[in-house]
């Protein structure tokens, strides 16, 4: 088993502009953490969807490796709802208690993230989103509902519902997915198949003998080096196609 690294990219990197915010949304204020190229203008932004254990240190390093490939990312604690992600500080019990957490919440407190960031002086009005896991679900479900999205990403989460919702995405799609992955990948051919009929772009790849979660390196148990490099390429390729 490869060593694992906490983080990819140093959180006190000097060429990035990297902190926690708040923003206000429906049901009161948004926790956020944003990274962005410190002196860079007109850049694309990418919302960042944590895991089921919410925002913690892994997905942070994640907002920073999009900003070191010229992103402005924001990693959204969806969580914020019910206390923040800080109260379960990536434990099983947030696990259990983002359960609480629908899609409906979610779509609107990222809503609410894309309205922050139209703000910000940095950007260019493009956005892309990107879900892991539990975030991939998520990721996908706010495609159907938001018309902001120049592009969509996701990693190994699951299908909207209904699934024939993917007639309403705005934008290209792509899929990371892996083969050892017995919960999501009897959705991926049935997803492909609703995206063909409803005219949608959608680009999937399967990585052979890699689990789930497998671009998470803080979890030694499925990390799966080869498979996250290349996912990672596709991905920031993918964005900045769009998002430029």
């Amino acid at each position: 088993m490869a060593q694992t690294i906490e983080n990819i990219v140093d959180p006190n990197d000097s060429g990035l502009s990297s902190e926690m915010i708040q923003f206000a949304g429906p049901a009161g204020n948004v926790n956020a953490y944003v990274s962005r190229p410190k002196d860079g203008k007109n850049l694309g932004t990418v919302l960042v969807i944590h895991e089921n254990r919410g925002l913690v240190g892994h997905i942070k390093d994640v907002a920073r490796r999009f900003a070191k490939d010229g992103f402005a990312a924001i990693a959204v604690d969806c969580m914020s709802r019910i206390g923040g992600s800080e109260k379960w500080n990536g434990s099983d019990e947030a696990t259990k208690e983002i359960q609480k957490v629908n899609g409906t919440m979610v779509a609107e407190d990222l809503s609410a993230a894309v309205a922050y960031m139209k703000k910000q002086n940095y950007v260019n009005g493009k956005f892309g989103v990107v879900g892991y896991c539990w975030g991939g679900g998520q990721s996908l479900n706010f495609a159907t509902k938001s018309k902001d999205l120049n592009a969509a990403v996701v990693y190994y989460g699951r299908n909207p519902d209904p699934l024939d919702s993917v007639a309403n995405i705005p934008c290209k799609v792509m899929g990371n997915y892996a083969e050892d992955d017995a919960n999501i990948m009897p959705g991926v051919e049935p997803l492909k198949a609703a995206m063909a009929k409803a005219g949608k772009s959608i680009d999937v790849k399967v990585y052979p003998g890699a689990k789930h979660a497998f671009n998470n390196n803080t979890n030694a148990d499925r990390y799966n080096p080869d498979a996250a490099k290349d996912a990672w390429a596709r991905t920031s390729k993918f964005f900045k196609e769009n998002l430029a």
